[in-house]
């Protein structure tokens, strides 16, 4: 796909929604980072849904570590895999007490050193939280990618590469908003919604499809 190409996607994306955001509920950065931690092999809506009855018990480091293990999995337990959830979180949040003060890190080292915290987690708080450009590729993002042609890749890592070099400069700071978005609804995985599609006289999937 073509540098053209890739403006125009981002352009009428942007178009159709100026101001993406994630559908994950949090005010702060801290809540943020749980929801994310939370939502591994989990609906936005389960974790949303669960941080609703948490968030105004407990809602900072302190807080949910005071909870313990066993108090906080009654709020999380509608969530899938809770249990290790529950320790990643208490132990994430004693992290942060210890050694950063009670706040969010801002840089991918720290972050992925705190339990339950991968790469992808981390480029989503480094991104919506703290605004860096970052490109956190899930399922939904590696699909759009490689099906589309935007950046087609064999690996998350190397999919998150092509993304970061070739998404317009100014449109790189909310793309993975956009394609996550564009993945879940419309680029679904079984089926994709071609003809109610903004982008399917650019996308190549369409062009191989009609090809064969």
């Amino acid at each position: 796909m073509n540098a053209a190409k890739r403006l125009e996607i981002f352009r009428r994306l942007h178009e159709d929604n100026p101001e993406p955001k994630t559908e994950l509920s949090y005010t702060t950065p801290f809540e943020l980072l749980i929801a994310v931690i939370l939502s591994a092999q989990a609906t936005d809506v389960g974790v949303n849904k669960a941080t609703a009855r948490l968030y105004p018990v407990a809602n900072t480091p302190q807080a949910i570590y005071d909870l313990g293990v066993e108090g906080l999995s009654e709020y999380i337990k509608t969530i899938g895999l809770y249990n290790s959830k529950a320790k990643n979180v208490i132990e994430t949040c004693r992290m942060l007490v210890e050694l950063h003060g009670g706040e969010v890190p801002q840089t991918r080292e720290a972050l992925e050193a705190l339990p339950g915290v991968g790469r992808k987690t981390a480029n989503v708080v480094l991104n919506t939280a703290f605004k860096q450009l970052a490109m956190a590729v899930d399922t939904h993002i590696f699909r759009v990618s490689n099906r589309t042609g935007i950046a087609p890749g064999k690996n998350v890592v190397e999919v998150e590469t092509k993304l970061m070099k070739f998404v317009p400069k100014d449109y790189l700071l909310d793309a993975h908003h956009w394609l996550i978005l564009h993945g879940r609804y419309v680029c679904v995985a079984r089926k994709p919604r071609c003809g109610s599609c903004r982008i399917e006289d650019l996308c190549e999937y369409k062009a191989k499809t009609s090809d064969d």
